[in-house]
């Protein structure tokens, strides 16, 4: 019961992915014996298990990679089997060929698919392979496409609500780890201590990292999705709440590598004295401030629009008692320089820090439009231009030098046949002039590519589990 209850929260129904996937199965079984494919189209059934996904988009992705693959597959073995049948040799060339092809097509999960397709082809011989080939290619579209309708066609999913809740899931995680953090300063502090929040504060990254999934997915779900109007209407105040979040945390473990940094190089008799009474709970009060703020933003990430108010007077309240904060931790840099640079950096974290809840809360300026399908294919095409054009630019390189090699040999050997020599050097400096138009030309398309696809990716979002304070 509490399996179905958490699956019922999170906006799911309960065994649908499962009927999906046998209702997928069954039916490409059924129109692949009813097109004739095999005696036991057991592959289209496989492949339509295998395709139906958590979203339409990756359903779909899916399915294209699962067909390259095995096409892939099946064209390498029927290209050796034709020629050279089954070998100790010829299986290797067949999985290294098919690896290889799988990896420049970027197959993914897919990969392993070519050269086991590759394999049973090849494991019929030169006679059926042919045969078989054929089969296994129409059995994978049918399976492809059955397992794509279905979970086109019933109740295709949005992930808005899962998003929602693992947004405002870390979101209260961290504030609880700052109404802790503000407790111990409350108590005492030393060393210890802050090293162990300061490790705390590094496990959370995990939990970032899964909210960042939930919404990627969210966004995922509302691609080929005719229930997509449910996404796009709660993407933006999901992206900007995780993005706020991202950086967010990894203010919060600044914060903690500041504090411990205070009582580093304090003997242990007098890290006590890193903060003094007043200055902890000053401390302990901004910290429980921007807890406070903390979870107003997972309540406006789950649709609360009325939570901002709530958010902005704690925001309000933390720069109070930062200001207070401030003026207790005020020392004179000629007399103790480390406090002093040290006491600057803790208040401009937590500066920076109620900047990112503010940005965190803040209405979209406009609304969000799914991510163009075409966007992949035009961040390949625009990767093999640079690659055609940095291969221009080196073989341009490589006949400019080797003319000059060509004039320094003439110099060099005036007995050879001038006309011979003057002819080959001719016909160097000609290839070089051609690479370098080749290699213009190269470049200007890549720049050209490179501004085509510039609007469809947006700025570079933070690595949550990078290491963004000193280890």
């Amino acid at each position: 019961m509490k399996i179905i209850d958490n699956a019922l929260r999170s906006g799911r129904v309960p065994g649908l992915r499962t009927a999906k996937s046998t209702l997928g199965a069954v039916l490409a079984y059924v129109v692949a014996d009813l097109l004739g494919t095999s005696a036991a189209p057991i592959l289209a059934a496989l492949t339509a298990l295998l395709v139906v996904q958590v979203t339409v988009y990756e359903t779909v992705a899916t399915g294209v990679q699962r067909m390259f693959s095995v096409l892939a597959g099946v064209l390498v073995a029927v290209a050796i089997a034709t020629f050279v049948g089954l070998h100790w040799w010829s299986l290797g060339a067949v999985v290294a060929l098919s690896l290889i092809i799988g990896v420049y097509l970027r197959l993914g999960s897919n990969l392993v698919e070519a050269p086991i397709s590759a394999m049973l082809v090849l494991a019929v011989g030169s006679i059926g392979a042919e045969s078989a080939a054929i089969n296994r290619v129409y059995e994978t579209l049918v399976g492809a496409v059955v397992g794509i309708a279905v979970n086109f066609a019933i109740a295709p999913p949005v992930h808005v609500r899962p998003a929602g809740e693992a947004i405002g899931q870390v979101a209260n995680r961290l504030a609880e780890f700052l109404r802790e953090l503000a407790g111990d300063l409350r108590v005492g502090w030393s060393r210890a201590a802050a090293q162990r929040r300061l490790e705390e504060a590094r496990a959370l990254g995990p939990d970032v990292a899964k909210a960042e999934k939930s919404v990627v997915r969210a966004e995922q779900s509302a691609l080929l999705n005719p229930r997509g109007a449910e996404v796009r209407e709660a993407q933006p105040r999901l992206r900007t709440a995780m993005t706020g979040i991202e950086l967010w945390y990894i203010l919060l473990r600044t914060l903690c590598r500041e504090i411990f940094d205070r009582t580093f190089y304090l003997p242990p008799e007098k890290e006590i004295e890193a903060y003094g009474p007043q200055a902890r709970a000053a401390l302990a009060d901004v910290l429980e401030r921007a807890a406070a703020a903390m979870c107003g933003v997972a309540a406006v990430a789950g649709g609360d629009d009325d939570a901002r108010a709530q958010v902005h007077e704690s925001l309000t309240a933390l720069h109070a008692r930062r200001e207070h904060l401030g003026r207790l931790l005020l020392v004179d840099p000629h007399v103790d320089a480390a406090a002093w640079q040290q006491h600057g950096a803790l208040l401009a974290v937590i500066d920076r820090m109620r900047v990112e809840i503010e940005a965190a809360v803040r209405p979209a300026a406009e609304p969000w439009r799914p991510p163009l399908l075409t966007e992949r294919p035009k961040q390949a095409v625009r990767r093999m231009i640079d690659v055609a054009a940095e291969a221009a630019t080196n073989a341009a390189a490589a006949a400019e030098a080797s003319a000059r090699d060509l004039k320094s040999l003439r110099r060099l050997m005036p007995d050879a046949e001038p006309e011979r020599v003057r002819e080959a050097a001719d016909e160097v400096a000609d290839a070089a002039a051609l690479a370098r138009s080749a290699a213009d030309a190269a470049e200007r398309a890549a720049r050209t590519a490179a501004e085509e696809a510039a609007p469809l990716t947006g700025p570079e979002r933070p690595d949550p589990t990078g290491d963004a304070d000193r280890r």
